[in-house]
């Protein structure tokens, strides 16, 4: 696919007013469904198709791109992907985007370039702006939980990118419930209030209700999107009649084909029938589960294709 003249947004993108939904206790609203850049937009995937995706998403209202330093393949290429959308097609309308990125994941060697020091962020960040053309994000996270550096270092990291003007918002991923606790309070008491939470959930997945880190979400007005909806494919038709060659279990990276047991294609089977008996396909029926959740303000999803994006998309219409 090759996309030809200057790239004009639909204006009909904000037709939909029930497409947004209040992120806590915020004024940020967020689309109930966002684009996510962990697969699809690296150096490895074609650039025109990363292109046609994107127009499609803000054509029919996402106004949140999800990255991180290392999404790829290789580590940063998504970042690079957003900087070359930016300079080809978004530019206009940078402050109708809402964009973040993370760090917390390993991105380059030696001590510097992995968890959660006051270093490896700061300098993630000034790369990651750097690669994806811009002079501030949106939001930026906290990945992950670093076991070894002090809780007070990390959280003050994010302080200070905010005050420096390097993200508007700040989000945390991945923290068991204590250390969000202690991270939450910390935040608000230095005038920099936690924005969102970012966690797995779907309806094999329920870690965030079972261990209360969405009730505490929904106490303290943080909002939460989820990651991972769909289980990676898993809640969807993709592997009822076993693992298609270009399928993520067959390159055996982030899914492992031992996921696939009878228990979960028994479920999965299930839930495509009550799924089709509501007139809904299985992937829809999974991504409304997750956004029927109270306190959840977005499912975060991938797309490799146009056709893929368009019917998720419908679970929010």
């Amino acid at each position: 696919m090759i996309l030809k003249g200057r790239y004009t947004a639909s204006e009909h993108r904000y037709d939909d007013e029930g497409f947004y939904a209040r992120c806590g206790r915020s004024g940020v609203l967020l689309p109930k469904v966002s684009l996510g850049f962990w697969h699809n937009f690296g150096g490895v995937d074609p650039y025109e198709r990363s292109r046609a995706i994107t127009h499609y998403a803000f054509d029919n209202g996402i106004t949140h791109f999800d990255l991180a330093n290392n999404y790829g393949p290789p580590y940063g290429s998504a970042e690079e992907t957003m900087g070359r959308l930016m300079d080809d097609d978004f530019r206009p309308y940078r402050d109708e985007l809402f964009i973040s990125s993370k760090a917390g994941y390993d991105m380059w060697p030696g001590p510097y370039g992995n968890w959660g020091s006051r270093k490896y962020l700061m300098a993630s960040l000034d790369q990651s702006l750097q690669r994806m053309h811009l002079d501030y994000v949106d939001l930026f996270y906290s990945h992950r939980l670093d076991p070894l550096t002090p809780l007070e270092e990390t959280l003050q990291a994010l302080v200070d990118i905010v005050r420096q003007g390097k993200a508007l918002y700040v989000g945390i991923s991945n923290w068991p419930l204590e250390q969000l606790k202690v991270g939450e309070r910390y935040l608000r008491e230095h005038d920099v209030p936690l924005l969102i939470y970012q966690g797995r959930l779907n309806m094999i997945d329920k870690k965030p209700m079972e261990s209360g880190i969405l009730d505490f979400c929904k106490e303290r007005g943080i909002g939460f999107i989820a990651f991972s909806p769909l289980a990676q494919g898993l809640l969807t038709d993709r592997y009822l009649n076993g693992i298609p060659d270009d399928s993520r279990m067959a390159k055996e990276r982030t899914l492992k084909s031992e996921r696939l047991t009878p228990e979960l294609l028994s479920y999965v089977q299930e839930l495509r029938a009550k799924a089709e008996a509501n007139g809904q396909s299985t992937s829809e029926a999974a991504l409304r589960w997750v956004l029927e959740q109270e306190g959840v303000t977005s499912v975060l999803i991938g797309a490799s294709s146009v056709a893929q994006l368009e019917s998720n998309l419908r679970c929010a219409r």
